[in-house]
């Protein structure tokens, strides 16, 4: 069955109307494609308040802000409902939880935003960054405005690999293994050794972890096959 992106104006704000008015127009009840998008607007469609709250996945009843925790603690509490007044749930859900695919490409922005914030500001890899996308300033690279393109770039870039760290090196080489091994267009065989080694070597490198990170280490038997079939790269460049 077909999925889609949810795609919509810039201006458009992510809110429960807005999606229902969408999900209208397009006659989803009649269709009930699977839909790929941000977690912000599958948490929107799935009746859930968006934003940083205390039960922000849709699988699991996940603590967000026990942070301490997350690299520690891999399986929560399975979501038995999406009731509204319950964990976090406003809403009636607009749609069915196991229609929601996860956004491989923001997943895997959401990594290097992470692994980007862990550098040293003014150490030789975040120089080199700097110095290698001219056209991003310092604030744009510390907030992290990489695509797809750019990190595929890093990946190939072997000067790049020679100024990192070697906890930054394996943190890099862990990423990119999950990336091809995983949030790509397959699955490696030990695709649940790279995701765990990924998330070692994050923990090392002092990495924060978030709820794309989480939902990548708690629920990678969610994830479909061929994540490149459902990414969402050609919908990020509109943003």
């Amino acid at each position: 069955m077909p999925s889609i992106p949810v795609a919509y104006a810039p201006s458009t704000k992510e809110t429960y109307a807005t999606m229902n008015n969408i999900l209208v127009e397009v006659n989803y009840k009649k269709y009930q494609w699977e839909v790929c998008g941000d977690f912000n607007v599958i948490a929107v469609l799935l009746g859930l308040k968006a934003g940083y709250t205390k039960y922000s996945c849709f699988m699991c009843e996940l603590d967000s802000r026990a942070r301490g925790i997350h690299y520690y603690r891999k399986q929560w509490p399975h979501r038995q409902s999406l009731k509204p007044g319950m964990k976090n749930v406003i809403h009636k859900p607009l749609m069915k939880p196991s229609k929601a695919l996860p956004p491989p490409l923001h997943i895997k922005l959401e990594l290097m935003k992470n692994f980007v914030k862990a550098l040293d500001g003014k150490g030789p890899a975040f120089t080199y960054l700097c110095g290698k996308f001219l056209r991003l300033t310092y604030e744009k690279v510390k907030a992290d405005v990489f695509i797809g393109p750019l990190i595929r770039k890093l990946f190939a870039d072997q000067q790049y690999e020679a100024v990192l760290s070697d906890k930054e090196k394996a943190a890099d080489h862990s990423f990119e293994k999950v990336s091809n091994g995983f949030l790509g267009n397959f699955k490696a065989e030990n695709f649940r050794e790279l995701i765990q080694d990924l998330m070692n070597s994050y923990e090392q490198l002092g990495c924060n972890i978030s709820l794309k990170t989480q939902f990548l280490f708690s629920h990678m038997d969610f994830f479909p096959l061929n994540c490149g079939a459902v990414n969402d790269e050609h919908g990020e460049h509109f943003h």
